[in-house]
């Protein structure tokens, strides 16, 4: 379990960099419209739906976990030691930041489909 993290990151990685890898023009943004109302889609625009779920839920299952164990030993350390109460509710805040960053990069690649943005 000791790599799950990092096979995360790089599946998240992975997902992601094909939709920041082109830059359109208007002009090529048109013709692709044009392309995808005559072929009925494009299987470019749910793979990116695609991404940007998988981007927030698996950071949700991330910090869901990461929030059990960091509670369980901050409740225990708090039981020794009362003191460490505020620092232990800033380690249960941080892994927070994995769902948001989650929801940016899903609002940035969903504002990559035209019929969103």
């Amino acid at each position: 379990m000791k790599w799950a993290p990092g096979v995360l990151i790089l599946c998240s990685l992975l997902l992601t960099l094909p939709a920041f890898a082109q830059q359109h023009t208007p002009e090529a943004e048109e013709a692709e419209m044009q392309a995808q109302d005559a072929a009925g889609g494009s299987l470019g625009f749910g793979l990116i739906a695609i991404g940007a779920g998988l981007a927030v839920g698996l950071g949700g299952l991330a910090t869901g976990l990461a929030q059990s164990r960091i509670g369980a030993a901050g409740l225990g350390a708090i039981a020794s030691d009362s003191k460490l109460s505020g620092l232990v509710f800033l380690l249960v805040a941080l892994p927070e930041t994995i769902v948001l960053f989650g929801f940016v990069i899903a609002f940035l690649l969903l504002s990559k489909i035209p019929e969103l943005a």
